[in-house]
């Protein structure tokens, strides 16, 4: 895999749409689950469909594959996005352990977990930054 994910090898290595929506789905359920994401969750709607179809297809464009995101909905600035929403030091890091936890349980290489986990917390710190000091 590129270091810096460009090309298609890091969308390879999380299996591709199919394992993305794995991913995905595992984060969704983590958040339905976990305590300490409940104050994200209700940040949601109810039916989560229409949200695991958005991360998937963003997180598809940030591994390098297809940018499905902006073929559907266009191009998106999340700390702009997600202003609207109170997002600080306990969110993020609520938001991180679904990820963390659903990253755990996908049959990625480990290195490939390790280097997934730090770029998503790029735009996740990012976001809180943006919230916190309204930028």
């Amino acid at each position: 895999m590129n270091e810096d994910g460009d090309g298609m090898d890091a969308y390879r290595a999380a299996g591709e749409l199919a394992g993305i929506t794995s991913l995905v789905d595992a984060f969704y359920s983590n958040m339905d689950t976990f305590p300490e994401a409940r104050v994200i969750r209700k940040m949601h709607p109810d039916d989560l469909t229409e949200s695991r179809k958005k991360l998937t297809y963003f997180l598809c464009g940030v591994l390098g594959g297809p940018r499905l995101f902006i073929e559907h909905y266009g191009g998106i600035n999340l700390p702009d996005f997600h202003r609207q929403f109170p997002i600080g030091p306990d969110e993020r890091n609520a938001w991180m352990l679904c990820m963390q936890h659903a990253i755990a349980v996908q049959p990625y290489e480990a290195s490939f977990k390790e280097y997934l986990l730090a770029r998503l917390w790029i735009p996740a710190e990012r976001i809180r930054m943006v919230n916190e000091m309204g930028i």
